[in-house]
Order: structure tokens, then C-alpha cells, then sequence
């Protein structure tokens, strides 16, 4: 099964902008299925998939930034060190 590229876009958290991949794949059912990749460093990315592209993007709008801000949290926490 292959996924197929929709869209790249950019998705902009306090001034910080981060590549997003949306994808299709069809299931062996035949269903669709739809993930976004989304790009925070070169060795750090987050996935998130869902059965509409509707549902993915409003999971992806509330997702990248808490990612981000979590990423933010951690390294500023002295246990991280």
C-alpha cells in the first residue's frame, strides 16, 4: 500500500513555521485513509492519521502547536538535563 501526497503546507507556531505533509492511502478494505507528517526538526517529526481530511486538519491545528510547546517545556525542565 502506498501513500499518495495532498498537500504541503506550512503550519505557523509563534512565528515558527513547520513543513506539514498531508498523505492518502487506501486500506486493503479499499477504505481511505488519510495521515499528516509534520516536520519540527530534521530527527523529529509527529504523525497523525484519521479518517477524513476534515477531522485530520482540525486534529493537526490542535496537535503541532501543544507538540511544540511540549518540545519547549521539556528542555527548559532541569530534569531534561
Amino acid at each position: 500500500m502506498f501513500r499518495k501526497l495532498i498537500e504541503s503546507t506550512e503550519i505557523d507556531v509563534e512565528g515558527n513555521a513547520y513543513v506539514a505533509h498531508y498523505f492518502e492511502q487506501k486500506t486493503a478494505r479499499g477504505a481511505r485513509r488519510y495521515s499528516c507528517e509534520v516536520v519540527l526538526d530534521t530527527a523529529d517529526r509527529i504523525i497523525v492519521d484519521d479518517d477524513s481530511m476534515t477531522s485530520l486538519e482540525a486534529k493537526v491545528a490542535r496537535l503541532a502547536p501543544a507538540t511544540v510547546y511540549s518540545r519547549v517545556l521539556a528542555a527548559r525542565s532541569p530534569e531534561a538535563a
